[in-house]
């Protein structure tokens, strides 16, 4: 899926029960029974985006202000210690020859945050992307997220948020643009 491989289940499962036992549980217990099985097919469903195609409209009316979805969900998993990180995309764009359908700004956000991620590559990710997919005269992507490898673990800073954001085009060269995306966004920038 999108130059990815596909998560192996059995392979996933029998890691699991391996984990178990070397954190000194015995996966054959009543309780722990079918626990790599979950636990497998959960990391399956977290590490699989869903196929979506593109759909994009002509700007026929020559629409040239900024588009912007703001509260996307994204739910991603830490690439250092696989832990959930969840928040918030705010992702906009300056429309050139063609309009997006909006459903596919969530669809692009979730695209790459199915994956073993870090914030900053899942914020410039999903900005390169539309760039390269749509043609806008610019595009603007701020993730908002908590890290549970930083508040479970380590640290322990419970409710901190990670703040991201990637700047493509006329978002990056054009302070008031700029100004603009964050102040709609709510972010300051």
């Amino acid at each position: 899926m999108h130059g990815r491989p596909g998560v192996d289940v059995e392979a996933a499962r029998r890691a699991v029960a391996d984990l178990l036992v070397a954190l000194g549980k015995d996966p054959a217990s009543e309780h722990l029974a079918d626990t790599p099985r979950r636990v497998a097919h959960a990391y399956a469903e977290m590490l699989t985006p869903r196929e979506f195609d593109l759909t994009t409209f002509p700007n026929e009316e020559g629409y040239d202000e900024l588009v912007l979805a703001r509260g996307i969900p994204v739910q991603s998993l830490c690439e250092h210690h696989m832990l959930p990180f969840q928040g918030v995309a705010h992702v906009g764009y300056l429309p050139g020859e063609r309009i997006l359908g909006l459903s596919k700004l969530a669809r692009v956000v979730e695209l790459f945050a199915r994956d073993l991620q870090v914030q900053e590559r899942l914020t410039k990710q999903v900005a390169g992307w539309l760039l390269e997919h749509l043609a806008p005269r610019g595009v603007g992507v701020v993730v908002e997220a908590e890290h549970l490898c930083l508040s479970l673990r380590g640290v322990r800073a419970a409710g901190s948020r990670t703040v991201t954001s990637a700047m493509l085009g006329a978002l990056r060269d054009d302070a008031r643009t700029r100004q603009e995306f964050f102040a709609l966004t709510g972010v300051r920038a």
